[in-house]
């Protein structure tokens, strides 16, 4: 067998390293290493001589074994699974061989084009223990062009594993939620470049820190102290990658700051709010029968590897929440020590399907034996990814979505994310688990589709009939089973006058807003990606008050491209019409470090290198990303807000550098640009800065936590943290008076902006835009209407001579009743 194997272009186009691919599983290589190329041609051909091992149904990829043993997988343009094999004509099959140059898929260039989030194209090494050697990359290639090398990795690896060359370091985990499955998967995922054996220690325990069932078998929790130990010829690297991770809260910012759900001892637990009302319907599953013994260790093992890739291929194309839980999915399909396991299984003599589901079983156990509640809820993704597995290996179709009568409340012993994601929501009224916990992904999708979910309600909701009246109000932690016809009457009401309500206020939401003596309020949207502006327009929205544009830095290895930026930005600006369109310049800093930008580690990153003070630090990065603006966003419509100012010295020299910009684009007339005032400083000095700015924004998150010295990622002092204050709305009212003292407009775009009961408060405090979440905008707007201005101003003044943030609520639901 030829250990080396050449690999040629697969068509012509412009050859490029995966870092430049705008998706963070092929650019940070957690699918293997590889290279991509984007296509000037509608026919993929095979890069080398070997079998075809797969085919999916959606026909945008190719998974190819060659000739020394390397699985290569092709895979067309970025988010092509959706498309559902329109456009794509395979012309191979699993089971041929191929040689290189041969055709194995011709697809239609065009159409794809328009379809999919990008043309670019991977090749990736899926199969361990090879190497990628590369030729010069960025560059024009045509198709058969020699591109590299690929070889198996031999005594390169063994060296280096056995070398005697060691490091370790000890460091404790502040991640909330400790080691979970995120955090797991990208461990993983940062070891991928070392060849180093890496170990992580917690108390008595070990675990394999390339495998992600090990490392949630670990039990590393919040706060838990852990020792990284490395050995080989990198191995000081290999920890140190491990420890950024770790010591950077395996970046996840987000779900840190979240407050965690109280779980009781007794009765169901709320995972996701809501009231619903409706009829039980019991979800039953069955496994699927696999044979004990298999029909040799090739065949099986062949059948196990496609069987993982096809479903690991199922995955690609989620987006948000359900974009996060399969990342965590696809690094449990590659885990070694899952693949070990099956792999023992198989050579005993058992089938494929038999080793995967003893493989899962045993981690199931392994977690099960943390009694950790958090890692218990993991056990459902192991559940869900043996069965998908599978149903793939024995060449059954997944099982049909359950067909739910309307208003159903769904129960079952738990859900997996792939029933959920499976079900018609349109009929969906609620869920009851049995188990689960209110931390487990189906629970988050479930929030995130703001459907009611109650779990861990016990066996005994496993033997409500189908049929039976339900009311599951999830806010209060209550299931009531068959009720009377009071408590029907009651919730029935509570329901119908919150769907009332809701409707009312989306009929009203496309007109433009105005209080109720006529003085017009916008209400815009915050955004953060094209779908999110479809979905502003549908809830009349009059604009965007803030779009996010760190999402296209998160997350790569490379800063994103001037044309990458444009494009995005254009979409953007092409769904909201002739709607104004305020794009926030980057805000990122140390609390979400990206490769491409060292910084050193800060003590708080809250107080450090952060938004504005960052890009100043870097006017690279600023001068891209004004240009990507003003080529993307016609200038009557374009806005651009600076975040995290605190006076005008952070101002001025975006100014300048904006209107330089300006002039080289040939772009006429002053570009409005902003100040989001986020800093007591700001708020305090909001009368000279609007002297300058053209308009000011409060972001009333980090304005909360910097005048209530409270910090919002902190859950032991998260009840302190309420932009309802009277300290913060005294700066509010700061901010509308110096706005408007210097003929400038003040507005709102942090997250009291998007709380109705605030809107009369903010209106009387001189807030004349109030920028909310996009399902907020019907609600703020028929709140903006129910009230006059001398009603809000008052209501303002009390407001801000109250003594408490509940004091403060209080006087809103009052003059809200």
């Amino acid at each position: 067998m030829n250990d080396v194997i050449t690999l040629v272009a697969p068509f012509a186009g412009w050859l490029a390293p995966l870092e430049d691919v705008p998706d963070a599983v092929f650019a940070e290589r957690m699918m293997g290493d590889g290279f991509a190329i984007d296509p000037v041609e509608g026919v993929l051909r095979a890069p080398a001589a070997g079998a075809v091992i797969n085919v999916p149904e959606s026909r945008h990829a190719v998974t190819l074994r060659l000739d020394n043993g390397a699985e290569l997988l092709l895979h067309i343009g970025l988010e092509t699974v959706a498309l559902a094999g329109r456009g794509f004509d395979a012309r191979v099959a699993a089971g041929d061989r191929v040689e290189a140059g041969d055709v194995l898929i011709a697809f239609d260039l065009d159409a794809i084009a328009t379809a999919a989030r990008a043309l670019i194209t991977t090749v990736i090494i899926a199969s361990e223990g090879y190497t990628l050697a590369l030729d010069s990359l960025a560059r024009s290639v045509a198709a058969g062009a020699v591109v590299g090398r690929v070889s198996r990795s031999g005594a390169t690896v063994v060296d280096a594993l056995v070398s005697d060359v060691g490091a370790e370091r000890k460091l404790r985990v502040t991640a909330a939620n400790g080691i979970h499955a995120r955090p797991a998967a990208r461990i993983v995922a940062a070891l991928r470049p070392f060849l180093a054996e890496v170990t992580i220690h917690a108390a008595d325990r070990s675990a394999n820190a390339r495998s992600t069932i090990a490392l949630l078998g670990l039990g590393a929790g919040k706060d838990d102290e852990v020792r990284i130990v490395a050995r080989g010829g990198d191995a000081q690297a290999a920890v140190d990658a491990v420890a950024d991770l770790i010591l950077a809260n395996f970046h996840e910012t987000a779900h840190a700051s979240a407050s965690k759900p109280v779980v009781s001892n007794t009765g169901p637990v709320r995972a996701a709010p809501g009231l619903a009302i409706g009829q039980a319907f019991q979800l039953r599953s069955a496994d699927l029968d696999v044979p004990t013994d298999g029909n040799g260790v090739a065949a099986e093992q062949a059948g196990l590897s496609r069987a993982l890739a096809d479903t690991a291929t199922s995955l690609d194309g989620a987006h948000g929440t359900a974009a996060e839980i399969a990342e965590a999915h696809r690094a449990l399909l590659a885990d070694p020590e899952l693949a070990a396991t099956a792999a023992r299984h198989i050579a005993e003599g058992r089938s494929a399907g038999f080793a995967w589901r003893a493989a899962t079983a045993e981690a199931a156990a392994a977690l099960r034996a943390t009694g950790d509640a958090l890692l218990i809820e993991r056990i459902a993704d192991l559940t869900d990814l043996e069965r998908q597995v599978i149903g793939r290996l024995i060449g059954a179709t997944a099982p049909a979505a359950p067909v739910l009568p309307k208003g159903a409340i769904l129960f079952g012993e738990d859900l997996l994310p792939s029933q959920f994601l499976s079900l018609d929501t349109a009929r969906l009224a609620g869920i009851v688990t049995a188990q689960g916990g209110p931390t487990s992904h189906v629970a988050i999708l479930a929030a995130s589709a703001g459907v009611p979910m109650l779990v861990a309600a016990g066996d005994a909701v496993l033997a409500i009939a189908d049929g039976t009246p339900v009311i599951l109000d999830a806010d209060r932690g209550t299931l009531s089973v068959d009720p009377d016809a009071d408590a029907l009457a009651e919730a029935s009401t509570r329901l119908s006058a919150q769907r009332e309500r809701r409707d009312r206020e989306l009929a009203a939401a496309q007109r433009s807003a105005h209080t109720a003596d006529g003085v017009r309020i916008e209400v815009f949207a915050n955004l953060g990606s094209v779908a999110d502006a479809a979905a502003a327009v549908s809830a009349g929205a009059e604009g965007c008050g803030l779009l996010r544009t760190e999402f296209l830095f998160l997350e790569r290895a490379t800063a994103p491209t001037e044309e990458e930026q444009r494009e995005t930005y254009s979409a953007i600006a092409a769904t909201l019409g002739e709607r104004p369109l305020i794009v926030r310049t980057l805000d990122i800093g140390g609390d979400k470090p990206v490769p491409y930008l060292p910084m050193d580690r800060e003590e708080n990153p809250a107080l450090g290198l952060r938004g504005v003070r960052l890009t100043l630090a870097r006017p690279d990065l600023m001068r891209i990303q004004l240009r990507a603006i003003l080529r993307a966003v016609p200038a009557a419509q374009c806005r651009i807000m600076l975040p995290m100012v605190a006076d005008l010295g952070d101002y001025r020299p975006v100014r300048v550098l904006l209107d330089e910009v300006s002039a080289e684009l040939g772009v006429t007339g002053r570009i409005p640009l902003g100040v989001m005032i986020e800093t007591p400083a700001a708020a305090m000095l909001a009368g000279q800065i609007a002297q300058e700015a053209d308009f000011l924004s409060i972001g009333t998150n980090d304005l909360t936590q910097y005048t209530l010295a409270a910090d919002r990622g902190n859950a032991s002092v998260s009840s302190r943290i309420d932009a309802m204050h009277p300290a913060v709305l005294r700066l509010v009212r700061e901010v509308g008076k110096g706005a408007a003292e210097a003929g400038r407009w003040a507005g709102m775009c942090g997250g009291l902006a998007s709380d109705p009961l605030a809107a009369p408060i903010l209106i009387g405090l001189g807030i004349t835009e109030l920028s909310a979440t996009p399902a907020q905008v019907p609600g703020v707007k028929a709140a903006v209407a129910r009230f006059d201005m001398a009603a809000c101003k008052a209501l303002a003044e009390r407001a801000c001579d109250a003594q408490s943030a509940a004091e403060v609520r209080a006087l809103a639901m009052e003059a809200h009743a």
